[in-house]
């Protein structure tokens, strides 16, 4: 007993879980299976502008329905005649089609489709739930509304459209109405004259619903001034031919003499001005969600979703441009698209780029220029130092040869006395030698003139304003500093060894700073030797290469550390125990201001060698010679142990 009571426990448990499974599987089947949608065309699925709000239902449905969707699409091209055929192969066909398809939801777009299944809800799937969309509200019997059907439609303001135009344009006098002439267009061009009266005192009105396309095309493109084209829609003409293809509004564009206005948004960009406009995208989503929420088992009846209406104006920048447009005429709040970018806008990456580098070119062209102006202040300053310094030089060096300057000066002073002393006794004699006489005073006068010179020439080279430049002989100006310290030299008992070459060039320069170029290199040896028993100074001069004077003054001094001959040249750097370091820098100075070069190197026979080289310049024939007319090379007497 116990066995069998199990036996029948375990069938009971096996039917219920097959029942159980063949609900689930029955269930899942039910799920996965597409839920069947109609969409119901007025005149055909081409035709404007129900094919902006088809393509939008079709986008949103697939998009955010958590169904799948077979969808299915038929015409009602009978609305596009003046006289309706018999409808009712039409619905026998639609029941034919789905006689073992069960319809979920029927979707009539635009008002020709509403009137069909308004006029045949009874016989045309009257179970079935069913959109009225995109009909204006005005096309759409609310009381014909079954407890199966709901409306998603528009709400245009026929006023608003006029009083648009008339705003944009406030010279407007004339108005042109771009409708068809199928039944639809004649009810709403009835509605359309009724809103019309209400402007009659202001503004002249034209209806093209009874011309051909072609007809309408040429009165566009000969409207007079002042007008603008309404295009509500064309999709038949007067002839009854469809105007279902896009080409339609492009070919009125292209021709019209007025501006054109109309009242979707997709027509925005091929040729309107713009104005408020019904939103093809918003319209497409609100009859997406009604069929959501009637696929997913609400009933239709409780669906009240608002009829659309127009929503911010909306303009096309280059129509506002065509048309010559200002921008303050239109309503406030006003979208404007298609707006071609400016330079900015177009370039602004590359303007900043630009401008970056810009400012950054012109801070540092600012940079280098304050730079500039510091370094020519400092060169400047460092210049009028170094002439200071220069001029200190001088200074010192003539109190150094004060002796020698006084010696120079006196020879000629004596020989005046002198000669003047022996032309009075010429002519004090019992017989005057006027003669003598005379030669005496001639002697007196070219001493009196060597004086001069030397004076001229010392007050030349110690004087504080040594920028006078002129052609000159390096000759003539060693000679003229030897001269010059003759006594010193004398003094210290050095031997001179002068080896001068007699056919140097020119040199343009300023003579007194190459005086004392030569006079601080002389000085320096002189002191150089004045610790050594043999001292023997040697000067020389020499052409290098046809263009470049080169002068030598060698001593047999102590010499330079090899280490220090780049550095005897710098500023304050000196081996003296009293000295500043500023000759040996102020004769480099004045060197290369003369485009030439200074350098030292050891003697051959111990001491140092200092040389430096000047370019020499053609002196022109108009140019006169800066000559120190009293030095020659037997000018002054030798002292003992010196040669010439």
């Amino acid at each position: 007993m116990r066995f069998g009571r199990r036996i029948s426990t375990t069938g009971s448990v096996g039917r219920f879980s097959l029942s159980l499974m063949l609900l689930v599987i029955l269930t899942a089947s039910a799920s996965a299976e597409p839920k069947r949608v109609l969409l119901l065309h007025s005149f055909g699925p081409q035709f404007v502008p129900w094919v902006y709000f088809s393509g939008q239902l079709r986008e949103s449905l697939i998009k955010r329905s958590p169904n799948k969707i077979d969808l299915y699409e038929a015409s009602l091209e009978g609305a596009r005649f003046q006289q309706t055929e018999d409808e009712a192969p039409i619905i026998d066909y639609l029941r034919s089609l789905f006689t073992s398809r069960k319809l979920d939801l029927i979707v009539a777009m635009g008002a020709p489709a509403a009137f069909f299944v308004q006029r045949y809800r009874t016989q045309f799937f009257q179970e079935t739930p069913m959109i009225i969309a995109a009909a204006e509200q005005r096309s759409v019997a609310s009381a014909l509304l079954t407890k199966n059907d709901t409306f998603v439609g528009t709400m245009l303001d026929f006023r608003k459209w006029i009083e648009n135009i008339l705003q944009v344009l406030p010279d407007t006098t004339h108005i042109a109405w771009a409708v068809g002439a199928s039944p639809l267009e004649r009810f709403w061009t009835e509605k359309l004259r009724q809103t019309s009266q209400e402007f009659a005192g202001r503004v002249t009105f034209e209806w093209f619903n009874d011309l051909p396309f072609e007809a309408m095309l040429k009165r566009a493109s000969v409207l007079s001034a002042h007008s603008a084209i309404f295009y509500v829609d064309l999709r038949v003409d007067a002839e009854g031919v469809p105007l279902d293809e896009e080409s339609v509004l492009p070919r009125f564009q292209k021709v019209s003499a007025a501006p054109i206005f109309s009242y979707v948004d997709s027509y925005l960009g091929q040729g309107i001005v713009g104005g408020p406009l019904l939103s093809s995208e918003e319209l497409g989503k609100r009859i997406a969600t009604a069929a959501i929420r009637i696929l997913g088992g609400e009933p239709p009846s409780n669906i009240k979703i608002p009829p659309l209406a127009m929503g911010t104006p909306k303009y096309d920048w280059r129509e506002l441009q065509r048309w010559n447009i200002s921008e303050r005429n239109l309503p406030p709040g006003s979208q404007i698209l298609f707006r071609e970018p400016g330079l900015w806008d177009r370039y602004s990456l590359e303007i900043l780029v630009a401008c970056g580098a810009f400012l950054a070119q012109a801070s540092l062209i600012s940079w280098l220029i304050h730079e500039r102006k510091r370094r020519s202040y400092a060169e400047a300053q460092s210049r009028q130092s170094m002439d200071e310094l220069t001029y200190m030089n001088r200074v010192a060096g003539a109190g150094l040869l004060s002796a020698s300057i006084a010696h120079e000066v006196n020879q000629p002073l004596t020989s005046i006395v002198t000669k003047a002393s022996a032309a009075r006794r010429w002519l004090a004699a019992e017989t005057p030698n006027v003669d003598k006489a005379k030669e005496m005073l001639t002697q007196i006068a070219e001493a009196g003139h060597r004086a001069a010179d030397i004076v001229s020439s010392v007050r030349a080279m110690f004087t504080k304003d040594t920028q006078k430049t002129s052609y000159f002989n390096v000759n003539e100006t060693i000679r003229f500093v030897l001269d010059l310290i003759y006594l010193d030299l004398r003094k210290n008992d050095i031997e001179t060894r002068i080896n001068l070459d007699e056919d140097l060039p020119t040199i343009f320069g300023n003579p007194a700073q190459v005086q004392q170029v030569v006079l601080n290199l002389i000085l320096n040896a002189i002191e150089a030797m004045s610790s050594t028993q043999r001292r023997v100074l040697s000067v020389r001069s020499e052409v290098i290469s046809n263009d470049i004077v080169r002068v030598a003054i060698e001593d047999t001094g102590g010499g330079i550390d090899s280490s220090r001959l780049e550095q005897i040249f710098r500023s304050f750097y000196t081996t003296k125990a009293f000295g500043m370091g500023m000759g040996l820098s102020i004769c480099h100075s004045i060197i290369e201001n003369h485009d030439g070069k200074i350098w030292a190197t050891s003697g051959t026979a111990g001491g140092a060698i200092f040389q430096f080289e000047l370019p020499a310049r053609v002196r022109p024939s108009t140019q006169p010679l800066d000559s120190l007319s009293h030095v020659s090379k037997k000018d002054y007497a030798p002292a003992e142990g010196i040669n010439h």
